[in-house]
């Protein structure tokens, strides 16, 4: 199958893993802005990301909250657990460019756990990842001023896309951090002048 020459990019080494990942995994190239996963629908598929980035947020009301970005070689935490506990999806992930994806059936997941520890490890290390990003937001909420987290916002984006300059609205800005447009706007005219960020026709370029 077409996933046998994008396994290089995942921490996988044992060949009998591979064999099954690709006897069981289907490759697929989605376009950008292509919902993954809704909340409060059921999830059939595991993702592992091959190449891009996916955006991973939660929904309240008209509100939304960044999570986390998906970056290659990495797998979806939120996901992983939903399909261990049987619920439905508490998140919202959508490609942020096109992305190539191998996709596990969930049905198969349970199996591969037991037969392979190597995966189990590889989610225990998500699970970290995931949860000290988390303290670095609660950090970042309660300790940070906006001009901070809004420069580490762009930095994280441009690190997940590779993308300089970033492009993206301040309104998307401003639903991905929680925050109002007008913040946002003034925020970024602040660091434009104190020469911490370049706006250009194409976007944001950060002082990386």
């Amino acid at each position: 199958m077409e996933s046998k020459n994008h396994l290089h990019v995942f921490p996988y080494h044992d060949k009998s893993f591979q064999d099954t990942l690709q006897t069981y995994a289907q490759y697929k190239k989605v376009p950008a802005g292509i919902t993954l996963f809704k909340n409060n629908q059921p999830v059939y598929q595991l993702p592992f990301i091959i190449s891009c980035s996916v955006k991973v947020y939660v929904s309240y009301g008209e509100k939304e909250l960044l999570l986390y970005y998906l970056k290659p070689s990495e797998s979806c935490i939120m996901t992983f657990a939903s399909i261990i506990s049987n619920k439905p999806s508490h998140i919202n992930a959508v490609t942020e460019e096109e992305t190539e994806l191998l996709l596990l059936p969930s049905e198969k997941l349970e199996a591969l756990l037991l037969e392979y520890p190597l995966l189990n490890k590889f989610f225990f290390g998500q699970y970290a990842a995931r949860y000290h990003e988390l303290l670095d937001n609660i950090k970042h909420l309660l300790f940070d001023k906006m001009d901070k987290r809004l420069l580490d916002y762009l930095t994280a984006r441009f690190m997940a896309n590779h993308q300089n300059p970033v492009k993206i609205s301040h309104r998307e800005i401003a639903s991905d951090m929680a925050t109002a447009r007008e913040v946002i706007s003034r925020t970024i005219k602040k660091l434009e002048t104190e020469k911490k960020l370049l706006i250009t026709a194409e976007g944001i370029i950060p002082a990386l």
